[in-house]
């Protein structure tokens, strides 16, 4: 079954795009520049390839790795550690974690680079990336993801426990085969099944600690799944000329805004209804299902002040799908930080 046609707008007339990090990377970088929209993918030589330095050429392979999205991730890694100790899990292990995890992220993150450089050069927000700016070669691209695909394996394994190592690899290659390869092109449901890789930080986490998997991350595990498309789907919203000009069907660039913000209250509620199913599952105190409650609260207004908006216009001016996606991050830490300090307040 083919995807459905993509709707093309007047780019002319897109707003430059305020540079925020969605789960997978799509915004790293100022969207100010040029954007190469209209032109057939170019393939990056190491003959093309520009620099000024060597701080630009380190600069371009850290910005392969997208930082930015790597906070969001650790920041469901690290609260999840302090609840599966209930207590101050060792200095050691957090860091050996975090860096492990920062590596094993960026390497997925650099890998979806080489396989989107295509894309990313006629997308206006993703052509400032290093390669559309031939800013590092695709072939040492490609290189330096394998290779901190094997480094942060290889020190999970050793450092934390190689269950951990495992599956923050399971993660690595789920996003990158599975989603960036073979989902993101093909189906507007790309996200919500890609998305999962996203969630592993959750598990990874609970295990650094325990070396064994338990329900609580796994109830954890769903909230980050059911999170993802409406956070992501509010920021397609702001971005789905960008996604129809490059041919990508993410939902929101091949259905209106007002199926979009349906779709989003659903998962709105399915998200926080999870989120409440860790009371009982880890045994928390009162702190956190009040957190949660308030959290979800919010959330879920601003989910029907987004829906209220699309179901009156398509105008970006008027839906402001930017308030939502604001308030995703917001949540999701929060409410982890919230499940970390509730043992601590018992």
């Amino acid at each position: 079954m083919s995807a459905p046609r993509l709707r093309r707008r007047d780019m002319s007339s897109a707003t430059p795009p305020s540079g925020v990090p969605p789960v997978d990377g799509s915004v790293d970088g100022s969207a100010d520049a040029d954007p190469v929209l209209g032109q057939g993918p170019r393939r990056v030589t190491s003959a093309q390839v520009t620099r000024s330095g060597p701080v630009d050429v380190v600069n371009a392979y850290v910005a392969l790795m997208k930082p930015r999205i790597i906070e969001l991730l650790l920041l469901t890694t690290v609260p999840v550690m302090f609840l599966a100790a209930r207590d101050v899990p060792s200095f050691w292990l957090i860091v050996a974690t975090v860096v492990g995890g920062t590596l094993s992220a960026g390497s997925a993150n650099a890998l979806n680079n080489v396989f989107d450089a295509d894309i990313d050069q006629k997308m206006r927000r993703t052509a400032r990336r290093p390669l559309p700016r031939h800013g590092v070669s695709t072939a040492g691209a490609l290189w330096f993801g394998l290779a901190l695909a094997v480094v942060s394996t290889l020190g999970l394994g050793l450092l934390v426990n190689w269950l951990s190592a495992w599956l923050s690899l399971a993660a690595n290659v789920f996003y990158v085969v599975g989603y960036t390869m073979i989902l993101k092109r093909r189906t507007p449901q790309n996200i919500v099944w890609g998305g999962a890789a996203g969630c592993f930080p959750a598990l990874i986490g609970w295990t650094a600690v325990t070396n064994e998997l338990a329900w609580p991350p796994v109830v954890l595990f769903l909230v980050v799944f059911f999170w993802t498309p409406p956070h992501f789907w509010s920021l397609g919203l702001r971005y789905r000329d960008d996604y129809a000009a490059a041919g990508v069907p993410m939902l929101p660039s091949v259905a209106s805004a007002a199926v979009v913000s349906r779709q989003i209250v659903a998962y709105s509620w399915v998200m926080v209804a999870t989120s409440l199913a860790l009371w009982p599952v880890a045994g928390m105190g009162w702190f956190y299902p009040g957190a949660a409650i308030v959290l979800g609260i919010v959330f879920l207004v601003e989910a029907y002040d987004l829906r209220s908006r699309a179901k009156e216009s398509e105008e970006l001016s008027v839906i402001k799908p930017m308030r939502l996606f604001h308030f995703s991050n917001a949540y999701l830490a929060l409410l982890f930080v919230a499940a970390a300090a509730d043992p601590f307040l018992r």
